[in-house]
């Protein structure tokens, strides 16, 4: 991609199709005269008076307790500099969404024109009483030192500079893990840190709270080492100074056990690395090239442990991992600070979740069969489900325990539910998939790629690396769009399926497709002719083998589009009926509705069957399946066929497959509140279970519900996925918009990748 469309795109991303990231949305019914006297005049008065007499009950009847804020004054914008206020507001209102999709925290981004510690400081203090923490971001050292300190002991709610201490309870957690691994005392290690800002000195600053020792820790500068002897250091910096005057990085390298890097890239070689100790460790983390290649670093030392703060390399050492969830934690109890225990609550959380057996959800998404605790493994992923479990509670505890909470847990159980239930509020499980895709990306064809939209797709899954595309059509009106979007790409093939150019590959195709339905009414000059059809023409690709999976669809009707794969492709072994299902991405987390595109009118036993594929796919989503068969009725109310159908199904699944988790037939307002399935029909196999699957007894209902959610609540849909193929085909929607089409691709490249592992096993 080149860097201009780079520039482009972010800029449409950033103002369409409304300016900005975040938005203020009401939490309360506000449809009648009624419901607005409640919210405001006279109403509003209540709660006003309630605070007035007892300002705790600010946290009881208004937002502050689950709204942070994150302030600037924009000068050390990422690596930009600085840029001023007006500048970092893009920068903010991005760390504003990782806070709500990671641990839905509600924020507002506050730029603060000033560049005065006593101004900005006044001014923080002044706005805190709306705000049930404050997240300090991109402010420059060694200023923003002194204002975390200053407002951490003015204000009672807790305050936290993210580029600080973020940084430094990530990489404390992998320094552990990783110490372990090399079987290091960390009292006895020496440690080189190439970065001395306010970063570097949080890290250095916590691992001597862990246990390294001052005197076995150098620091460099731009400048070279600190030492005794300079007079240009900060006070905070001083507390690192060394007498040994370190001619270079170099130097101070020869026999180190641990180099952590938060400056440039590109200042450490294989040579450096070589007089390291036994099994260094190495932490280079400066963006976006590291302080040493990640490959040429392993080249190098066999021995080596390490982590970047890159995503495509083992080990990345992100904030994400911290900032969202030390402030859930402390959000929870009221904390009135984050303070060094709560921190390294964090940091020990962090490291023990890495030593636990990992989520087959988080294996799928990294492509991995199993991850395990090792050296390419000495820190929880991103994508892990298991950190808004693990590190909020942790960190409330170490509030409780230090004495800074003010609202105690007392049901941590409840709390952990209360906890899974945020999980919902985002569609981490499309980001999942596109990690998985980009781990070993499919030749996928786009069969009608000259549509603009298909071709957008196209070039967003290359530019991605999310799959290797296919682009059939008219060649000169793909390559007019082509140049239209920007879109160069000499290692992009594309077909006209109906040019001269083809006519070998046509002649070989049709053979192929003869021989399989000369006894079905095909002629070999049929054959002939639909291979200059698209359809037939890209499914006899996946077949011959040419590529490793297609979609279609998008300006054709779905059956006309279908018939030709199902001739050509036909059902996977064991596959009496193929069906469809969509993931949809809602606010209660993800749920699978199935038959939403193929079977009108399924007999019990077809249900049965669409039941048993949903499942399998939901699973390859890293997801166990609990599944709700639907009808208008529960449990027997209604002896119509249609509900007697639903309930037959049930019945099989439950004789022949009793360790699926799946009940009905019942309605879908019992199926998705599991308090009132709880309450009404104790008796379910799905009582108190959260619902992640809905199987509908006609296309009508499926293809009609899924719609209806997708249109009025706006949630992301990826499908339909078509179930039950023999190869790796997918047909979209009419008219699917570009989005839809990216994350059916990526669907596509996870289906090939499964099945080719499943060809391995079978040794086919």
């Amino acid at each position: 991609m080149s860097n201009e469309r780079k520039r482009r795109e972010a800029l449409v991303y950033h103002a369409k199709p409304y300016p900005g990231k975040i938005q203020v949305v009401p939490t309360k019914k506000y449809s009648t005269q009624r419901d607005l006297s409640l919210a405001y005049s006279p109403g509003v008065a209540e709660p006003c008076l309630e605070i007035f007499k007892d300002k705790d009950n600010v946290y009881k009847y208004t937002t502050k307790g689950n709204l942070v804020a994150v302030i600037s004054n924009g000068t050390a914008v990422l690596g930009l500099g600085d840029i001023g206020p007006e500048a970092s507001k893009p920068v903010m209102e991005g760390k504003g969404l990782l806070f709500k999709i990671f641990a839905d925290i509600d924020v507002f981004d506050i730029e603060v024109d000033t560049k005065d510690i006593d101004k900005f400081v006044e001014t923080v203090k002044n706005i805190a009483p709306t705000f049930g923490g404050i997240n300090l971001e991109d402010i420059a050292a060694p200023e923003a030192f002194e204002i975390e300190r200053r407002l951490k002991e003015e204000l009672d709610i807790p305050v936290m500079h993210d580029d600080q201490h973020g940084t430094a309870i990530i990489s404390s957690a992998a320094l552990l893990n990783a110490l372990e691994l090399a079987g290091k005392k960390i009292g006895r290690v020496k440690v080189v840190i190439s970065g001395a800002g306010s970063a570097a000195i949080a890290c250095a600053n916590l691992y001597v709270a862990l246990g390294v020792k001052l005197s076995n820790i150098v620091m460099f500068d731009v400048k070279g080492v600190l030492h005794t002897g300079r007079e240009d250091l900060s006070d905070l910096q001083q507390k690192f100074a060394v007498k040994k005057q370190y001619t270079n990085l170099a130097e101070a390298m020869d026999g180190a056990d641990v180099f952590l890097g938060l400056s440039v890239g590109n200042i450490v070689t294989s040579d450096m690395l070589k007089r390291m100790a036994k099994k260094p460790i190495v932490f280079a983390m400066a963006n976006p090239n590291p302080e040493i290649d990640y490959n040429v670093a392993i080249e190098a030392r066999k021995d080596i442990i390490m982590a970047t703060g890159r995503s495509d390399h083992p080990n990345q050492v992100n904030n994400v991992l911290g900032f969202p969830f030390i402030f859930r934690g402390a959000l929870d109890v009221r904390a009135t600070k984050i303070n060094e225990e709560m921190k390294m609550a964090a940091v020990k959380a962090l490291a023990r979740l890495t030593k636990e057996p990992v989520p087959e959800q988080v294996n799928i998404a990294y492509g991995e069969t199993r991850l395990n605790f090792g050296k390419d493994y000495i820190i929880p992923k991103p994508f892990d489900p298991r950190l808004i479990t693990e590190v909020p509670p942790a960190v409330a505890r170490a509030a409780m325990e230090s004495g800074v909470a003010r609202n105690p847990i007392l049901d941590w159980e409840r709390y952990e539910d209360e906890l899974l239930e945020r999980m919902g509020n985002d569609n981490k499980i499309t980001r999942l998939l596109m990690n998985r895709a980009k781990m070993d990306p499919k030749k996928v064809i786009f069969a009608e790629a000259d549509h603009l939209d298909v071709l957008k797709a196209a070039q967003i899954v290359h530019d991605e690396g999310i799959a290797i595309p296919v682009l059939l059509g008219r060649r000169d009106v793909i390559e007019e769009l082509m140049r239209e979007i920007d879109f160069h790409a000499e290692d992009v093939l594309i077909i006209d399926t109906k040019s001269d150019d083809e006519k070998e590959r046509r002649n070989r195709y049709a053979e192929g497709f003869w021989k399989t339905r000369n006894r079905k009414g095909v002629t070999r000059y049929d054959a002939e002719l639909l291979m200059k059809e698209r359809n037939y023409f890209a499914a006899m690709m996946v077949n011959e083998g040419d590529a490793d999976a297609l979609l279609s669809g998008y300006s054709r009707s779905y059956p006309t589009v279908l018939k030709p794969m199902l001739e050509l492709i036909g059902k996977a072994k064991g596959v009496s009926k193929v069906a469809a299902t969509n993931l949809m991405n809602t606010s209660r987390g993800p749920i699978f509705i199935s038959d939403t595109s193929v079977n009108i009118d399924p007999t019990a036993k077809e249900l049965a069957k669409i039941a048993q594929m949903t499942a399998r796919t939901v699973r390859l989503f890293g997801m166990d399946p609990v599944i709700a068969m639907i009808s208008y009725g529960n449990f027997g109310s209604s002896k119509n066929e249609k509900a007697e159908k639903v309930k037959e199904a049930v019945a099989y699944l439950h004789r022949f497959y009793p360790d699926l988790v799946v009940d009905g037939e019942m309605q879908t307002d019992f199926a998705l509140n599991k308090e009132m399935l709880q309450k009404k029909f104790p008796f379910s196999k799905l009582a108190g279970m959260k619902v992640n699957t809905l199987i509908f007894p006609n296309l009508d209902s499926g293809n009609s519900t899924y719609k209806l959610i997708k249109e009025l609540n706006k949630t992301e849909s990826v499908g339909p996925i078509l179930m039950g193929m023999n190869k790796p085909v997918h047909v979209l929607q009419l008219g699917a918009s570009v989005e839809e089409i990216v994350n059916m691709t990526a669907v596509a490249v996870v289906d090939a990748q499964e099945k080719e592992r499943k060809a391995k096993k079978e040794g086919v």
